[in-house]
């Protein structure tokens, strides 16, 4: 359920301090008469928020063609020698550019985090879009985190490997909530104390587990960002994790295994061919491509493609007597159903959520958390990631669970929604707080963070198979209600038709959130709409389409170049009479 973690960097220095001495009498800057930034060292004098931070190392690099001078620093905080006997903290990374736009940005993290990251301010999600320069070379000053644990010192095969700090209570909660209030004052102090000026905007922006942090900013510590993108964000971890689980058991009666016996794992990704999602793709198109006007294979209008629209073209895919290829078995068909439907608790209502009908989960970004990649280099990640994740972080107690794939393939075939998912909320032996408290952010109070003028973005794929879409737009809904019906005046949703976890698929995937983000923040114009473009991964790269929020989506005005955005407006589901859709 996780995203892959990020490039490692180490860190290692000398302590110092709380309050650290002057190292360099201040200097003025002679041609605007502002104070000069410190000296770029250890001995930056900073008054920690907090006691046993303190910064390890600094160095100031020249920059060059991506990025710019800038002074470079690794810290430290919230040290502890966990219930495993392990070294536990918060290790954070900071680049402070010379040429300070007064603003700071806040890089979220992925996965299961426990890798420090670069931080360089990725400001969207298509990290080869040379569109997209990242915050450092618009003189932000970024910083990123680990969240409390290190996937180089703290892995343990025999507990999930990298998720094995969910052992210890005090790793997983700075993992899932309690890090980033701190880390956050932290980086404020530095930058006042490097800069001597105050910070004039504070942004975060993160995906997947990256999302669930920025809405834990927004709902939990509304004081510390002016605005925030919370892309397809986890913010019912636990929950999803369980998901996963019930994901892996349905796809798993598919798979080859003998009577009473698990599949193997090398025999997972046989449960479906390539061929037979590009079936399942093509019947939702089949069913659905139209309503927004236009037969482009993009599915806009994901509220009003149902289950009922879809099921009669799926059932027509079933193979006849003796019929070989281009068809589904019976048992497939059901499977697809199930897993859209989403796994239920024992009251019949969906645990987790269901997932929204759309073309793109015939893509590879959405089969290979399924299934794993089609090549077999990676195995499913449902598997590999939330096995681990689910037994070791998200339950209490945590249950040891070996980290190769056969063993996790078990312990998800083993896991009961109704017997085991009540652990996702469990206290006791040492943890007192449930990995729900710890690892969720799916409040509607969003009171305090709108009084303050705060802005929240939520740009979420329609066929994200990690975190459902529509998890996130009953949020929303649950949000505007409590605003009486005002939610879209500090916090608006964007599906984006056909992409899958965070990038990718048959989408206009390549958009600037955080451009619109600024103007909202900065200039007070919400974003009515966001420009986005195809990539080159989809049928039809360099298409442009408007992304809309919520409840809305991207209608054809019926007439002009189906490639074009100038030809569709934003409309709310089923506002709009379709009559005969364009043909692309």
């Amino acid at each position: 359920m996780l995203v892959l973690a990020r490039r490692a960097l180490g860190a290692a220095g000398f302590a110092l301090g709380c309050l650290i001495p002057v190292a360099v009498m201040a200097q003025v800057d002679s041609a605007s008469g502002a104070m000069a930034p410190q000296t770029c060292s250890a001995t930056i004098p900073v008054t920690w928020p907090e006691a046993g931070t303190r910064i390890e190392r600094a160095q100031h690099q020249p920059g060059d063609q991506t990025i710019p001078a800038h002074c470079e620093l690794f810290g430290i905080m919230h040290e502890h020698t966990g219930v495993d006997g392990q070294h536990y903290a918060v290790r954070f990374h900071m680049r402070l550019p010379d040429a300070w736009n007064g603003r700071f940005f806040f890089q979220g993290g992925g996965g299961s985090n426990g890798d420090i990251g670069d931080a360089l301010g990725p400001v969207g999600f298509n990290r080869d879009d040379p569109a997209q320069k990242p915050a450092l070379a618009l003189g932000y000053a970024v910083l990123s985190q680990d969240s409390g644990h290190s996937n180089a010192l703290n892995s343990n095969p025999a507990r999930g490997g990298a998720t094995a700090f969910g052992f210890d209570p005090q790793a997983r909660a700075d993992y899932g909530h309690a890090s980033l209030a701190p880390v956050t004052r932290a980086a404020r102090a530095i930058i006042a104390a490097y800069y001597r000026q105050p910070i004039r905007y504070s942004y975060f922006v993160g995906c997947s587990k990256g999302g669930e942090e920025g809405m834990v900013l927004a709902q939990q510590h509304p004081d510390l960002f002016d605005g925030i993108i919370a892309a397809a964000p986890g913010f019912a971890l636990p929950r999803a994790a369980v998901e996963e689980a019930f994901q892996v058991q349905v796809l798993a009666a598919l798979a080859p295994h003998a009577a009473g016996a698990n599949p193997a794992f090398a025999d997972f990704d046989k449960a479906f061919s390539l061929a037979q999602l590009d079936l399942v793709g093509g019947a939702i198109k089949a069913a659905c491509d139209g309503l927004d006007g236009a037969r482009d294979g993009i599915v806009s209008d994901t509220a009003a493609c149902t289950t009922a629209r879809v099921r009669p073209r799926l059932e027509a895919l079933h193979c006849a007597p003796g019929q070989d290829g281009g068809c589904l078995s019976g048992d497939q068909i059901d499977a697809v159903l199930r897993l859209m439907a989403g796994g239920k608790g024992a009251d019949g209502r969906p645990f987790y959520a269901s997932w929204p009908w759309d073309p793109g989960l015939a893509s590879p970004g959405w089969s290979i958390w399924k299934l794993g990649s089609p090549d077999g280099k990676v195995p499913a990640l449902n598997i590999v990631l939330g096995g681990a994740s689910l037994n070791t972080v998200f339950s209490v107690p945590p249950t040891a669970v070996a980290g190769d794939p056969q063993s996790l393939l078990d312990a998800q075939l083993a896991f009961s929604i109704e017997r085991d998912g009540r652990r996702i909320y469990a206290t006791g032996g040492g943890f007192d707080r449930s990995a729900w408290q710890d690892s969720s952010a799916h409040s509607a109070d969003l009171g305090a963070f709108a009084a303050r003028g705060g802005r929240l973005i939520v740009p979420h794929g329609a066929a994200d198979p990690v975190f459902s879409l529509r998890d996130t737009v009953s949020w929303w809904d649950r949000v505007n209600a409590r605003a009486g019906g005002k939610a879209a005046g500090f916090v608006r949703v964007f599906p984006v038709p056909g992409m899958n976890h965070c990038v990718g698929g048959p989408a206009t995937d390549h958009f600037d959130a955080f451009s619109a983000l600024v103007t909202w923040v900065e200039k007070g114009r919400a974003p009515d709409s966001i420009p986005a473009q195809a990539g080159p991964q989809t049928p039809w790269p360099g298409r442009t389409r408007p992304l809309c929020p919520w409840p809305g989506h991207a209608h054809y005005k019926g007439r002009g170049s189906l490639e074009d955005a100038a030809n569709f407006a934003c409309a709310k589901s089923g506002s709009v009479k379709s009559g005969h859709a364009a043909q692309r």
